[in-house]
């Protein structure tokens, strides 16, 4: 590979930062049940520490999203958590709210009909706003559980106007207390809602930040798609308008399945990858975009499903990086179909492995993280480390095979 090539991918994953969510190293399961690892993280601290390492492996993962109700403690100072988050190589990044656990959001949180619940959605998420500025974050990520299970349960209508107030009211705070800092709008087809969602897809999410103001955009869940969604096109979109916020990555084969990255269908993000470089190479500008992971995944162990994610998502960001720009421009403007295409695949299928194994090198990292990760033998030493600070705790975990 020429030089100029590898300096330029090299340069691209300089800048490329991966931000894990907290929750990605606790126990995790599906609607029919919890599933436990014995090296699953129970604590804020914990968390960081898992966070520390995938950082430490990957190079590219200095933040970690966090969610209010699950890593803060009632009357924590916030700046408390973010020493933790530093002593462990790591800052807090997204603030995710919590709007949906309450029993008071049964019928929803800011669209509910019930004002109660609507006061306490608001007022949860301006405390939210408090504990970003506090924690030093600057990203206040929000996906709502809001919809409806029958036709006519509730005025669609009605909904809608509580919510946008609801959102330009917290767009407004932020402006005034937290400056600088990005109000990410998240969407959903469905579940938990199953005849409507208040944010049901990108074009609402779009609408809803557009009128909460400037300091909003609209953030892409991978696995928040219905099938045959093109989801690249959706980016394309969403940077001509100045919209795209950032990502939750992840991968399913049906639904929101929360699979790590590329199991099923790495082209997809390759393809996602590709756009936002695109966009870069026809306007000259450089989008800031979140990149965030979002996965649960139940049944690979924890830390090694992260490094995978994060592993996979430098490689197809590196292969984004990898096509020929100008050629793949004068194949469009001659309508060469095939060579277009034959241009995108010969990035996508060039082995990357190498490459970023002499990146990794540059920066003293391992090699191959996955393999140094399975080989140090941390998973087992955290797995009996974490069962005798649970049972000191007086917490009681149930037995599991793995």
């Amino acid at each position: 590979m020429p030089d100029k090539i590898a300096d330029q991918v090299f340069k691209a994953l300089d800048n490329f930062d991966v931000e894990l969510p907290s929750w990605g190293f606790a126990d995790t399961g599906t609607r029919f049940g919890k599933f436990f690892q014995a090296a699953a993280a129970s604590t804020v601290e914990e968390k960081f520490h898992d966070a520390g390492l995938v950082h430490k492996l990957t190079g590219c993962c200095p933040s970690v999203a966090v969610h209010v109700l699950w890593d803060f403690k009632p009357g924590q100072s916030p700046k408390e958590v973010a020493k933790l988050a530093r002593k462990q190589g790591v800052r807090v990044g997204s603030i995710n709210p919590n709007v949906f656990q309450d029993q008071v959001y049964k019928f929803g949180s800011f669209c509910s009909p019930n004002p109660k619940a609507r006061k306490a959605a608001l007022d949860h998420t301006l405390d939210c706003v408090k504990i970003g500025k506090e924690s030093g974050s600057n990203l206040l990520s929000m996906w709502l559980a809001d919809g409806t299970n029958y036709p006519g349960q509730d005025s669609i209508y009605r909904r809608k106007k509580d919510l946008e107030s609801a959102l330009a009211k917290i767009s407004s705070t932020m402006k005034k207390q937290w400056p600088g800092a990005t109000m990410l709008v998240e969407y959903k087809p469905f579940e938990p809602a199953f005849y409507h969602t208040d944010i049901a897809d990108w074009g609402m999410a779009a609408a809803f930040a557009r009128a909460a103001g400037k300091n909003a955009k609209v953030l892409v869940d991978t696995g928040h798609h219905l099938p045959g969604c093109n989801i690249e096109h959706i980016v394309a979109f969403l940077l001509s308008e100045g919209l795209l916020g950032g990502f939750h990555f992840n991968d399913r084969k049906y639904a929101d399945d929360d699979l790590t990255l590329g199991s099923i269908d790495p082209y997809a993000v390759f393809r996602i990858f590709d756009q936002i470089v695109q966009f870069t190479f026809e306007t000259g500008k450089k989008p800031a975009i979140a990149y965030m992971v979002d996965q649960s995944h139940n049944l690979k162990p924890k830390l090694e499903a992260m490094v995978q994610t994060v592993d996979e998502a430098q490689k197809l960001f590196a292969r984004a990086h990898l096509v020929d720009r100008k050629a793949l421009a004068m194949a469009q403007k001659s309508m060469d179909i095939v060579a277009a295409e034959r241009i995108l695949r010969d990035a996508f299928e060039t082995d990357v492995r190498g490459l970023l194994a002499e990146w990794r090198l540059t920066h003293d990292l391992p090699v191959d993280p996955l393999a140094e990760l399975r080989s140090s033998g941390v998973i087992a030493k955290l797995g009996k480390d974490r069962a005798a600070a649970r049972k000191a705790r007086g917490e009681v975990q149930a037995s599991s095979y793995a």
